[in-house]
């Protein structure tokens, strides 16, 4: 679900939602960026908050203050631009796009085959950023040759939750979580007879079936779409086999209780009051779960996304931030300067670290969740050693997690028309969990024609 690719990973208190705002002056020419004859470099940024949201714009204003002051060379021209898949080919073509611009994870490859996109290998190479990144998730923002064209601010990979008490009383090892889906199937069977309670859950409403489809397609090592999206691809074997596995939790073991319609909030609440063994989620659910819906810290665990048959990879999302093709050398350099201050502060510098977290502790929210590292493993063990003195999460329940999620395959969502694939998708996995004679080969059969009518629009 994209409500992790739409984030803006600024740091600020509510995300943006990416829809269309104003348009922003090209880069160069007569909009005033480029360089000035004192040499002093003016870009423009996007992703600036409205005016109808002015705590954040407030916030955001303030760091690009803060980054004058840091680089008197620099001149931020901050804009409302962010994108928007129904306007951005325009703004493209006519030149009306920002310097700087945050994109979901699904659309750098199809940007860097448009050419929409500056190559940043040599600037990031340059500043040291290149060597401070994942590059594990720098793929999502590389060409054939290794070349980068985007740079990853905000990353998250589906793993799988799980609650550690109904585990422990099942008679499991609550820091072993199921690696592989029949030892998902297996565990589940064995917390529905242990317990009581449902051993597995999953989400199929509000387009989060289709999500989480979408994710265990990916671990049994099938895909949605092909590669440029202009057809569906879920109608075949590993589809077939994540849905008969989901059938065969629901009507052989029953291990997934009664309730089936479950969206984002409806399966955190019944996780949290310990009515659900496990289900797929990232692991900054921790906050819903355990801030809003008051489950106990110590009683959630947090696995990688298991795999069949193979090691296929799970479901990505999060933000990259582009550059404008258009982009002189020195307005890309100035560029990467913006990103690394306002998008990765935190985990390169220790002073922004330090302060990231103390903020985080006086709001009462969590710090130290682990999640896909945008920088490389050395660069985030230094972060998290910043910000130790700070973490108030039990880290040893994600162990289990973050000892493969930064070197786990990712894969992105489906490029084109991710939500209304994932509408499509939700009755699916909805009837194969109300039905226990559900025709699994029909029913993909029909939404790969529905979906292939979408995507031929």
């Amino acid at each position: 679900m994209n409500r992790f690719a739409i984030r803006c990973a600024a740091g600020l208190s509510v995300p943006f939602l990416l829809v269309a705002c104003s348009s922003a002056p090209s880069a160069g020419g007569d909009s005033g960026t480029g360089s000035s004859p004192g040499g002093q470099v003016t870009i423009t940024v996007g992703d600036r908050p409205p005016s109808s949201d002015p705590e954040n714009r407030k916030q955001f204003d303030a760091r690009v203050a803060n980054f004058e002051k840091a680089n008197p060379d620099i001149k931020l021209k901050p804009v409302e631009t962010i994108w928007d898949p129904t306007t951005f080919q325009a703004q493209a073509a006519g030149g009306q796009l920002p310097d700087v611009l945050n994109v979901p994870f699904t659309e750098p490859q199809g940007m860097i085959a448009r050419k929409q996109v500056a190559d940043l290998t040599k600037v990031l190479k340059d500043d040291g950023l290149l060597d401070q990144l994942n590059p594990n998730v720098l793929k999502i923002a590389q060409d054939q040759s290794g070349n980068v064209f985007a740079v990853p601010t905000a990353a998250y990979s589906v793993g799988l939750v799980y609650n550690r008490d109904l585990f422990t009383k099942a008679g499991l090892d609550p820091n072993k979580p199921p690696a592989t889906w029949d030892e998902v199937r297996a565990d589940a069977k064995l917390i529905a007879q242990k317990t009581g309670q449902a051993g597995y859950a999953q989400m199929t409403t509000k387009n989060t079936g289709g999500w989480m489809f979408t994710t265990q397609t990916y671990a049994f090592g099938g895909s949605i779409e092909n590669a440029d999206g202009s057809k569906a691809t879920f109608d075949d074997a590993p589809s077939k086999a994540a849905l008969q596995a989901l059938h065969e939790m629901k009507w052989v073991d029953k291990s997934m209780g009664q309730a089936v319609l479950y969206d984002v909030d409806g399966i955190s609440k019944a996780f949290a009051a310990g009515k659900i063994g496990m289900y797929m989620s990232a692991p900054d659910a921790y906050h819903t779960l355990v801030d809003i819906n008051g489950l106990k810290a110590s009683s959630l665990g947090v696995g990688p996304m298991p795999q069949q048959d193979g090691d296929h990879g799970t479901l990505s999302g999060g933000s990259v931030q582009i550059v404008s093709p258009s982009a002189t050398d020195a307005e890309k350099a100035a560029a990467i300067k913006w990103i690394r201050f306002n998008y990765l502060n935190k985990y390169v510098d220790e002073t922004a670290a330090v302060t990231s977290a103390k903020n985080g502790v006086a709001a009462k929210l969590p710090v130290g969740v682990p999640g896909l590292p945008v920088v490389a493993a050395d660069q985030y063990s230094k972060y998290q050693s910043w910000i130790k003195p700070y973490v108030n999460v039990p880290l040893e329940n994600f162990a289990p997690y973050t000892k493969v999620a930064a070197g786990q395959k990712i894969i992105p969502e489906p490029p084109v028309k991710a939500q209304e694939v994932y509408a499509a998708l939700d009755p699916v996995v909805q009837t194969v969990l109300g039905n226990e004679k559900a025709d699994i080969p029909g029913l993909l059969s029909k939404a790969a024609g529905t979906v292939d009518a979408k995507l031929g629009r």
